[in-house]
C-alpha cells in the first residue's frame, strides 16, 4: 500500500469515526499518527497551537500538515480528501433526504427555531472564551485581569475604530489576524 493510500485511508477513518469537530479528532489523531511514527507528540501539540491561531477547521489543518510532511503535495490533497470526504457523504446523504421535506411547514418552522439557537450558541462560546481570556481568575470564581491581554484587545478595538472612522470601511479579517499578532508580539515581547 502506497503512502497516498495510507494517508487518505488513516484520515478517511478518522473523519468516519470522529464526531464533535475537529476537537472530537484530536485523540484519534494523535493514536493514529503518533503509532505510524508521522508526528511526534511535541511537534502534534506544537501543530494544534498553531491550529488556533489560523483560520480553517482544526481537522482538516492537522490532515494537510500530516499529509504534507509524510508526501508533499500530493500526500496533503490525499490526507484532506480523506478526513472531509466522510462529512461530505454524510451531508449529501442528508440533503437528499430532506429535499423533499423542504417546503413541509414543520421542517420549515423547526429551521426557524434552530436559527437563533445557533446564534446564541455561537455568541455565548465567544463570549465564555473572550472572558475566560480576559479575566483568568473568573473560572475560579475571582477576578484577576490579565493586563497584557486587555491591552491587546485595546488596541485592536482602537485600530479598529480608527480603520472604520478615516477609511470608512470594514477591517479585513486577513489584516485583523495580523494585526493581532503583530499587537501580541509587541504587548509579549517576541
Amino acid at each position: 500500500m502506497t503512502i497516498l493510500m495510507r494517508l487518505f485511508g488513516v484520515f478517511f477513518k478518522i473523519g468516519l469515526f470522529t464526531f464533535g469537530g475537529g476537537y472530537g479528532m484530536i485523540p484519534l489523531v494523535q493514536q493514529e499518527t503518533l503509532a505510524r511514527g508521522w508526528m511526534d507528540e511535541q511537534t502534534l501539540y506544537r501543530f494544534i497551537g498553531v491550529c488556533e491561531s489560523t483560520p480553517g477547521p482544526i481537522a482538516v489543518n492537522m490532515a494537510t500538515f500530516v499529509g504534507s510532511t509524510q508526501a508533499g503535495l500530493a500526500g496533503a490533497a490525499c490526507a484532506t480528501a480523506g478526513v472531509v470526504l466522510p462529512a461530505l457523504l454524510v451531508m449529501l446523504l442528508i440533503a437528499t433526504a430532506l429535499k423533499g421535506f423542504r417546503q413541509n411547514r414543520y421542517v420549515r418552522a423547526a429551521m426557524a427555531g434552530i436559527r437563533p439557537v445557533v446564534a446564541g450558541m455561537i455568541a455565548a462560546t465567544g463570549l465564555c472564551v473572550l472572558l475566560r481570556c480576559l479575566l483568568p481568575g473568573i473560572a475560579s470564581g475571582g477576578f484577576a485581569p490579565d493586563l497584557r491581554q486587555l491591552m491587546v484587545a485595546a488596541l485592536l478595538g482602537g485600530a479598529m475604530l480608527v480603520w472604520q472612522k478615516l477609511l470608512k470601511k470594514q477591517f479585513s479579517p486577513i489584516l485583523l489576524i495580523l494585526f493581532s499578532a503583530l499587537c501580541g508580539m509587541a504587548v509579549y515581547g517576541l
